[in-house]
C-alpha cells in the first residue's frame, strides 16, 4: 500500500453509512496554512469530506513539520507531531507565496476552490497581494477564512503581535480564574485550548458562509480572532465578574469543583445544587454534613472544603477511581477520573467511539503514532477511514497539472525558478 492519500488509518466507523458519502463531498479548500489553529478546522472539513489542499513554502513547508517529537517520513523529510495529528486526508502543494511567480499561481488556483483559508498574522496576506480584495477580484464567490490571533477586520492594539495558543489563553482571563494565590498561572493547562477552540469558530464560520453563498450566491470573508475565541471559551470570567463574583486568586467558586484523591489516583467532582450536595455527603458515607450549619450555603461548602475532602478521602480510601465516580454518578452526582495517557489508550468508551487512530511510523519504529479521531458522529456519514498526512510538496505536479494544466515544461519552469519545490 502506498504512502499518503493512498494509506487508509484505522477502522470505519458507522460504516453502513459509506454508501451515502459525506456531507462536504464536493468542498474544496485551499488552506495557506501552519501549525495548528487553522489545519484544525480544515482537517476536520476534510473529514467531512471536503477537498483539502494544503500550500506550504517549498523550504521546510508548515512550521509545524519541525515540532518536536517526530517522524521520518518516506522522502527523508520530518514529520513534526504538530504537523501529523493536524495534517490527515489533505494533499500537499509548495508555492513561495513572497514571489511574484508564486502570488500568480495562487490567484490562477483560487477560483477552482469554494474557500481559500489562511492563519498568517494579522494583515500579512493583504501586503502580500492575497489577501480577501486580492482573492474576490479573480473569485467574487469565494468564501475566505483568515484566522489570526486579533482578527483582520477591525484594528486592534495587539494586531501586530504573534500569537500562539497560550497568549490567547492568557488573555481571555481564564488562567487568572483559577490561579492559585502567590503562584504563577499555570500555562497551557488543556494543550492548545487556544488553537482547537479557534478552529471550531472557524467551521462554523465556513459552514454558515457556505450557506449563505448557496442562498445569495455570494461569498464572504470570515474573520475569527483567538483572543476572541478565548473569550468565548471562558465565557465565565467577564459574566460572572459583572454579576458580583469576584473570588480572590485560589478562593474558588461557590460550589464544589475540585479533585480527590481515590486508591490508585484523583477524581473530580462537580456539585453546585443543594439536592446535588445532600447526594454527594449521602453517598461518601457522611450524611450528616448536608444537615450541618457549616454547609448551609455554597459558601459554606467553599470554606469548609477540607471537611468534604477528609470524608471523600477515607470513602475513596478502597475504591478505584473509576469505581468511585460510578458509585456518584449513579446516585446523579457529576463526576470523572483524572486519567493519564496510558488510560486513554485502553479505555473501552474511546475504542467503540473510534476516537483513535494509530498511524503506522514510516521510520522504523513499532509503535505506531495516535491521534485523535473525529469528534462529529454523524448516522449519515461514514466516521473515517483518515489517510496520512502528506509529505511536503508531494502532490504539487499533480495539482498543477490536474488544476490548472500545466505542462511538465511549465512546471519544471516554475520549480528551476524556486517557486515550487
Amino acid at each position: 500500500m502506498g504512502y499518503g492519500l493512498h494509506m487508509q488509518l484505522g477502522d470505519i466507523g458507522n460504516a453502513g453509512a459509506a454508501a451515502e458519502g459525506k456531507p462536504l463531498d464536493g468542498v474544496r479548500i485551499l488552506a495557506l496554512e501552519q501549525m495548528q489553529a487553522l489545519p484544525y478546522a480544515t482537517q476536520l472539513l476534510a473529514r467531512l469530506g471536503a477537498d483539502v489542499i494544503k500550500v506550504e513554502h517549498p523550504t521546510g513547508g508548515d512550521l509545524a513539520r519541525g515540532s518536536l517529537p517526530a517522524m521520518v517520513q518516506p522522502d527523508g523529510g520530518k514529520a513534526g507531531a504538530t504537523f501529523l495529528r493536524n495534517n490527515l486526508n489533505k494533499r500537499s502543494i509548495t508555492v513561495d507565496l513572497k514571489n511574484p511567480l508564486g502570488r500568480a499561481l495562487i490567484l490562477q488556483l483560487a477560483p477552482k476552490f469554494d474557500i481559500v483559508a489562511e492563519n498568517f498574522k494579522g494583515g500579512a496576506l493583504t501586503r502580500m497581494g492575497l489577501g480577501y480584495d486580492d482573492v474576490r477580484a479573480v473569485h467574487p464567490g469565494v468564501v475566505y477564512l483568515s484566522v489570526s490571533g486579533f482578527g483582520n477586520t477591525v484594528e486592534s492594539p495587539y494586531g501586530s503581535w504573534p500569537a500562539y495558543a497560550a497568549v490567547a489563553e492568557a488573555m481571555s482571563g481564564v488562567y487568572e480564574w483559577k490561579r492559585q494565590p502567590d503562584q504563577p498561572p499555570l500555562v497551557s493547562p488543556v494543550g492548545a485550548l487556544g488553537d482547537i477552540g479557534t478552529a471550531l469558530f472557524g467551521v462554523i464560520g465556513v459552514l454558515a458562509a457556505l450557506r449563505h453563498r448557496d442562498n445569495t450566491g455570494l461569498g464572504q470573508y470570515v474573520d475569527i480572532s483567538m483572543f476572541d475565541a478565548m473569550v468565548s471559551f471562558a465565557d465565565v470570567v467577564v459574566n460572572w465578574w459583572s454579576m458580583g463574583e469576584r473570588p480572590e486568586p485560589g478562593a474558588g467558586l461557590k460550589m464544589i469543583m475540585d479533585g480527590f484523591l481515590a486508591s490508585d489516583g484523583w477524581f473530580i467532582v462537580q456539585c453546585g445544587r443543594e439536592h446535588e450536595f445532600e447526594k454527594f455527603v449521602t453517598v461518601i458515607g457522611a450524611p450528616e454534613l448536608a444537615t450541618d450549619p457549616r454547609f448551609a450555603t455554597r459558601q459554606g461548602w467553599r470554606t469548609n472544603i477540607d471537611v468534604i475532602r477528609q470524608a471523600v478521602l477515607v470513602w475513596a480510601a478502597d475504591k478505584t477511581s473509576i469505581q468511585a465516580c460510578h458509585a456518584l454518578s449513579s446516585a446523579g452526582v457529576a463526576a470523572g477520573p483524572v486519567l493519564g495517557a496510558q488510560q486513554l489508550m485502553d479505555d473501552p468508551h474511546l475504542d467503540a467511539r473510534n476516537m483513535l487512530v494509530r498511524m503506522p511510523r514510516t521510520d522504523g519504529v513499532a509503535d505506531p503514532v495516535v491521534v485523535p479521531g473525529n469528534p462529529v458522529k454523524m448516522t449519515g456519514m461514514a466516521d473515517g477511514p483518515d489517510t496520512m498526512p502528506p509529505m511536503l510538496g508531494q502532490h504539487t505536479d499533480s495539482v498543477l497539472t490536474t488544476e490548472l494544466g500545466m505542462s511538465a515544461d511549465d512546471i519544471a519552469q516554475l520549480r528551476s525558478a524556486g517557486v515550487i519545490r
